[in-house]
């Protein structure tokens, strides 16, 4: 069940106050209230709302001054406001300074909370449009792992235990390896999967700017500052922020995130209230942070914090055993072609017997190319880079060369490196080696293999 949204109402009628919040209130709504501009402020500078029901005459602030500042300090909340017969005009400057409605006393509380609703909706287009202009990767397309490895299907049992709760997650493993995706699963399976995930990788951030990019400034904070601007940790709000090489982020900025993950609070470069933080944190990294405490490059207060679980994900020479379905998979994806392309058994080979030093993305980089090359949508050794079709030349002349120099044992042991590059299949390892399937299990039984 997704989490109910935050309504603060402010007006100076105490009965309109407790009508609202004992009428309004549902399982996803919070309807929260003020009777006093200072009131209001001090509300705000402790929680976020989604939505401010405001009343265009108080006694201690002007309605329009403070709907400029509210909007200031919150800039994706909507504003509804509430005007006496008298306050039409100033209600219609506020419209077009970016209020949502206005709605006359007396009013109907259907059409309040019709319109309440109505502007929750917006707020959520609006963190929705702003998380994937935030995002680096905003395909529509459904995350998952793909493999049936043991060291899949360990990444996944974790995933399913982590996933719904809200506790930090590091993802450790080598660049390429698919720590992007197991992040992306967490946050599908988690209950923000609603909200945005926003991405960022800290190797990308500039340094003088960081604090500004992950926590927003006020204006005039800085040289260049001419305007307020909100940051990662506003866009993420309430959805899920995935820092990727947390292990570049410099030591200054460390320990201003520690703070976020401590108190759940931060404030914006320049900026004096402090802001929630109602944030899920995903990290990632290829370095070894334990390595870079003892070095004195990662602060050793914040690797506790982010290590509260981690998951480590291997590289793809380490389970090889998952590369036909991953080549399935991508050939699905990059295939232009309205029947899906295939890979030649020789091709695969080439495939397997390859290291992958840049492991997943690599292989996807690769099939991209052969698709290119490919003739009639079948990837074949040629369409390979030739490194990979090399490497294949020189694993099959190494396994040739057995403990017994006879002909007989390097022909077994040449079968026996064909049946595991082919996962035991084989109908698949007999057509690589150009014999029949007969012909194979005589050879096998032969040899007791």
């Amino acid at each position: 069940m997704p989490n109910p949204y935050n309504v603060l109402v402010v007006d100076d009628e105490q009965p309109i106050l407790r009508l609202l919040e004992k009428e309004l209130a549902t399982e996803d709504r919070n309807i929260e209230t003020a009777s006093t501009a200072k009131e209001a402020r001090d509300k705000l500078a402790k929680k976020m709302y989604d939505v401010i029901v405001l009343d265009i005459r108080l006694p201690d602030a002007d309605g329009l001054e403070l709907f400029e500042e509210f909007k200031g300090r919150i800039p994706d909340v909507e504003i509804v406001l509430i005007t006496g017969h008298g306050d039409i005009d100033s209600a219609v400057v506020a419209m077009r300074m970016g209020a949502y409605d206005y709605i006359p006393k007396p009013f109907a509380l259907d059409r309040l909370e019709l319109v309440m609703d109505r502007a929750f909706q917006r707020v959520c287009l609006q963190r929705e449009n702003r998380g994937l202009r935030h995002s680096q990767d905003s395909d529509n397309h459904s995350w998952r792992l793909i493999g049936k490895s043991k060291a899949i299907k360990q990444i996944l049992y974790l995933v399913d235990k982590v996933a719904p709760t809200d506790v930090p997650v590091l993802l450790t493993g080598e660049s390429g390896a698919g720590k992007d995706v197991v992040a992306r699963v967490i946050h599908d399976r988690s209950a923000r999967a609603a909200q945005p995930m926003i991405v960022k990788n800290c190797a990308t951030l500039q340094r003088e700017l960081m604090r500004s990019e992950l926590f927003g400034h006020a204006k005039g904070s800085f040289t260049g500052a001419t305007e307020s601007q909100e940051g990662l940790m506003m866009y993420a709000n309430k959805g899920t922020l995935f820092l990727d090489e947390i292990g570049d982020l410099p030591l200054e900025v460390q320990a201003s995130l520690l703070r976020v993950l401590e108190t759940k609070k931060y404030r914006r470069v320049g900026g004096k209230e402090e802001r929630q933080a109602d944030i899920r944190f995903l990290f990632a990294t290829n370095r070894n942070l334990a390595a870079a405490v003892e070095d004195g490059e990662f602060n050793e207060a914040l690797f506790h914090r982010i290590n509260v679980f981690k998951i480590e994900i291997p590289p793809l020479r380490e389970r090889k055993e998952d590369l036909p379905l991953l080549v399935e998979h991508f050939l699905g994806r990059l295939s232009t072609r309205a029947e899906p392309a295939t890979i030649s058994d020789k091709a695969m080979a080439c495939l397997f017997t390859y290291n992958w030093p840049g492991n997943v993305r690599e292989l996807r980089n690769v099939l991209e190319r052969s698709l290119i090359l490919a003739e009639n949508g079948l990837v074949t050794e040629s369409s390979l880079p030739k490194e990979l079709v090399e490497r294949q030349a020189d694993s099959l002349i190494m396994s040739t060369v057995p403990a017994a120099n006879t002909l007989e044992a390097m022909e077994k042991e040449h079968i026996v490196h064909m049946l595991s590059l082919y996962d035991g299949n084989r109908q698949k390892t007999a057509q690589a080696l150009g014999i029949g399937r007969k012909t194979l299990y005589r050879k096998l039984e032969k040899y007791g293999s």
